[in-house]
Parts: structure tokens; sequence; C-alpha cells
């Protein structure tokens, strides 16, 4: 039985990760490791908090001891390194907490795996550190051309910052001691569980609470956009059968600029749900510092190599959302916890 140690499993794209893998495996065991900042909630997991081959341990992926006791007591195989923070405005308003956590937090267990799995002629058998980065760490694309792999990094915030400080750390330990990694860097995700800072649940939620939808600038910088369940196949196609030490893009080739996706989630809104959702509830608001203009994706690489294609559209990946978050509007109004409140309302107004 492979062990999987999942750290930020309690977040957004960690929690659908786990969902998924043990719906599509029951010869796996998950030990899922998350801090529960004010993005993890394990509500998320509901469906197999009970199941006998998970288990959850609350702890910080900057703490040494913990990690290593995670370490000495299982003979973990896997790591895939969901845990970071990631909203821009955020790493705007206070860097150095992604500093810590994205870049610290982020050599702190890789050093600590590459301790674990080292032997006098190389690495233990079938071990793999896999991490998720973003496509934001190559900077801001013009009006044609795609991201590869062998784009340079640039990045323009904060956030984006850390985690191409991170994916350098990584690539260095595979450069220096051949240990066993892979770097993903995925487009925007949206599905379910994904908490109301980012754009499209805030959108919807704020839709059906029929309050003001705040789009940056012109709104049209354009984002390319992958569905949760997409992304999920494919960190298991790299963890599985990606070359070491490779970094494979992850992208929907669904690009839309975020005007589009505001007015897209309103008129679905308004012919299936509630008529009083109109366009008028949008709001244009002062652009955000260092907004990079359009992110596009070229995932040949792992198409390739991998035989990985993404098989949601937007169009059917979108209604799929707004109709889980409707269905589920008790839980978007439970993750918006007290401690947040005052951020999101200074952010984006009245919740």
């Amino acid at each position: 039985m492979k062990i999987y140690l999942v750290t930020g499993g309690a977040g957004f794209i960690g929690s659908n990760f786990i969902i998924y893998m043990l719906k599509t495996y029951n010869n796996i065991k998950i030990i899922n490791v998350d801090k529960l900042t004010y993005a993890g909630n394990l509500e998320n997991l509901k469906e197999v908090e009970n199941n006998l081959n998970y288990m959850f341990v609350k702890a910080d992926i900057c703490n040494k001891k913990e990690i290593s006791r995670i370490f000495y007591e299982y003979d973990i195989d896997y790591v895939v390194n969901f845990a970071a923070e990631s909203h821009v405005d955020r790493s705007i308003n206070d860097p150095e907490i992604f500093v810590r956590t994205n870049v610290l937090g982020v050599q702190n267990i890789l050093n600590i795996a590459k301790n674990s799995w080292e032997i006098d002629s190389g690495f233990k058998g079938e071990k793999k550190f896999v991490q998720i980065s973003t496509d934001e760490v190559y900077g801001s694309l013009g009006d044609t051309g795609y991201f590869t792999e062998n784009n340079p990094l640039d990045p323009h915030s904060p956030y984006s910052a850390s985690k191409a400080a991170a994916d350098l750390i990584i690539k260095s330990y595979y450069d220096t001691y051949s240990m066993p990694v892979n770097i993903t860097r995925c487009s925007n995700n949206y599905g379910p569980y994904q908490f109301p800072e980012k754009l499209i649940p805030l959108i919807i939620n704020n839709c059906l609470s029929k309050k003001v939808l705040p789009v940056y600038g012109d709104g049209l910088n354009i984002r390319d956009w992958l569905y949760v369940e997409d992304h999920c196949k494919a960190i298991d196609m790299v963890l599985k059968k990606g070359r070491i030490g490779e970094v494979y893009n992850v992208g929907g080739h669904n690009e839309r600029t975020n005007i589009h996706v505001v007015k897209t989630i309103i008129k679905y809104i308004y012919e299936n749900f509630d008529s009083a959702v109109t366009d008028d509830l949008i709001e244009y608001v002062k652009d955000r510092k260092g907004h990079d203009r359009r992110y596009g994706i070229d995932p040949t690489k792992i198409n390739k190599e991998l035989d990985w294609k993404p098989t949601t559209s937007f169009e059917t990946g979108i209604k799929k959302t707004i109709n889980w978050y409707i269905k589920n509007e008790e839980w978007l109004k439970n993750v918006i916890s007290e401690g947040y409140k005052n951020y999101y309302k200074k952010m984006y107004g009245d919740i």
C-alpha cells in the first residue's frame, strides 16, 4: 500500500485531490497535513473522513519536529505539496507570511523528505516529491503565445515570487542530490470547495447575496481556466509517470477575460435561479497592483508524455460549479469564518 503525504489537503485543490484519489484507488493511504488557516476547511473532506485509508494531522509545514515525526512513523512514498498562501491580494498586503509558508515551509518538508528517503546509493525505491506550483511564476503574456516549461520565471507579485522561489529550491534538490521531484504549474483552477476570495466563488456568492460584483480595472485580464478534477487527474499522472526532475504545465486551453467569466455566471444564475441577478451588480474597481494581463498555458508536454488532456470545457465546468455552490450554499456561508470577515469586507464589501 503506497502512502501519500498530502500537505494543504483541507484547502481547495488539496481536498479535491484527496477525494479523487480515494475514489480512484482502494490500495493507498493518504495522510493529510494542514494547518487549517482561514482557507483550510475539514468540511471539504466530510465524505472521506471515516475512510480507513485516510487520516488527518493538524500541523504547519514549517514545523520541523512534527513533519519529521510523520516521516519517522510512516514510510511515506509520495509527497504532494498543496500547502501555500495563495491569494495575490493578501500577498500584496502581507508578503512576509507568503515567504514563510511558500518558501521556508517548502524547504523544510523537502529537506525532511530528502533525509528520510536518501540512502548511500541514491534514493529508496519508488519515492517522489511533487510541488503544486502556478502559471503565475512566468509573469504576464502579450496578446499571443503561451507559457511553456522553458519560459524564464518572471513573477510580478509577492505570491508568485514566493512560488517561483520554491520551484527553484526544488529544482536545486534535483540538480544537487538527484532527488526524485516534479513540479506542476497549473492555470486558474475552479470547482467545488474553493474559498470565496477567488473570482468564481466570490462572484457566485455575491450574486446569491445580491451584493456588488467587483471587477478589477477594465475586466479584460485573461486567465486560462482549468476544472479542478482535470487538474487532480494530471497530478496523479505526474506522480505515476512523470520523468524525474521535470516540470509539467497543466492548462485547460479555456482562456476567458474576467468580465466574460463574471457575465457568464450572471447569465446562468439569471436564467436558471434568480432573475434579479443582472449585469447591474457589476462594479469596476481600482486595478490590483502588478496585475498580470494575460496567462495562457501550453500543455503540449504533459499531453505528449503522459497522455493527459482536460476533459471539462469551461462552459460545462462553470455550470457544474455554479450548481454545486447553490446546492451547498450552507457550506459557502460556513467557510467565511468570523476571523476572516473584516479582511473580506475590506477587500470586497459586505458579505
